[in-house]
């Protein structure tokens, strides 16, 4: 059903309430004698307004009750669910739910449940024609290698329409990335043998465990930055971390890679704080990549109640798109490839 057809039923159904309520209004007056009659007059079918003179209740009102969430709150979802498609990353159905559920505990302790059924997705995404269920197509990353100006160009224009639509300040436009790396590990790169000799001389010594850790950066389009987010693999954190700069903030995981609630304690306790005070205006934007922890309800909800508003990157145009991979990660990881190498050289065995 399109958009334009269920407006028309809407309008519809509003039109015949309100000759019902005229008739029912009319009946009881004896204005109008018998409800036949009154049917025939407002042109509406004699079994509803009979059944609604004996006390039936609106079907809208009934409707309306069996709802998890108010129209307000389904407007909302729906207008997430369209921003985050035109951002180049829709959500997935399990998302929704997750929205849903987050709107119904902001609500408070009055509610017999906090969180909507398991059929509640299928039905919401039924029931509203402005979305639909689809598979998604994988983009293939040589696609994106070509810098096809039709996917890049509306990109610009998205940014460049909402810096204008929110009155966003230069200085407070933020991008935001993680990037991770193996302590002490060498990167494979190309070196001078003997011709006669094998390939096995041309191994070097790696100095340390192949652990992984993650740094999460942001930086403004002023060249300001916040202070590193570094992620290692641990159990618990240990004050000695924080001895060298207390305005790094440290954090660990199972592995050494971020996770949702890694990344949702990176904006709440440092970026939003750390960027208060630089804030020029009501609004900031971030802009940011397609990571599964940069879309949660969590996260986004945060971002809604701080005015920080994000635009997700095209998919698989990091390379191209993301200013920290392009002008700040990648010579970064080339730098510290060779200075591990370098240490190697002169005598050091282990990377801490």
């Amino acid at each position: 059903m399109s958009p334009n057809r269920t407006a028309k039923n809407q309008k519809k159904s509003i039109h015949r309430e309100g000759f019902i309520e005229n008739a029912i209004r009319d009946l009881k007056s004896q204005k109008i004698s018998s409800s036949r009659h009154a049917a025939d007059i407002y042109g509406i079918p004699p079994t509803s307004l009979h059944n609604r003179h004996k006390g039936a209740r609106p079907k809208a009102v009934v409707n309306a009750e069996k709802r998890k969430l108010t129209i307000i709150e389904e407007e909302t979802l729906i207008k997430r669910v369209l921003s985050y498609a035109k951002q180049g990353f829709p959500p997935q159905s399990i998302f929704i739910q997750h929205w849903a559920n987050l709107l119904l505990a902001n609500r408070g302790s009055n509610l017999p449940t906090k969180h909507v059924g398991i059929n509640w997705k299928s039905a919401f995404i039924n029931c509203h024609p402005e979305v639909k269920s689809v598979y998604s197509r994988a983009f293939h990353c040589q696609q994106a290698l070509c810098e096809d100006p039709k996917i890049i160009r509306p990109w610009f224009e998205l940014i460049c329409a909402t810096i204008a639509e929110y009155g966003i300040d230069s200085s407070n436009i933020y991008n935001f990335d993680e990037t991770g790396f193996a302590m002490g590990l060498i990167k494979s790169v190309k070196v001078i043998i003997g011709a006669e000799t094998t390939n096995k001389e041309a191994f070097v010594l790696q100095p340390g465990k192949r652990e992984w850790v993650t740094a999460i950066e942001a930086v403004n389009s002023t060249r300001w930055h916040l202070p590193p987010y570094i992620i290692f693999k641990a159990t618990h954190k240990r004050v000695a971390w924080f001895e060298d700069d207390p305005t790094v903030r440290f954090q660990c995981s199972d592995n050494g890679w971020t996770t949702d609630n890694i990344t949702l304690d990176w904006l709440q306790k440092h970026f939003i704080p750390l960027t208060r005070t630089h804030t020029v205006g009501r609004y900031r934007l971030l802009i940011l990549d397609g990571h599964g922890s940069h879309t949660t309800p969590e996260f986004d909800s945060t971002c809604l109640e701080n005015n920080i508003i994000t635009l997700c990157m095209p998919p698989h145009s990091s390379h191209l798109c993301q200013p920290l991979d392009v002008s700040i990660f990648a010579p970064l990881k080339k730098s510290y490839y060779k200075y591990i190498e370098y240490r190697t050289r002169l005598g050091f065995s282990h990377i801490r």
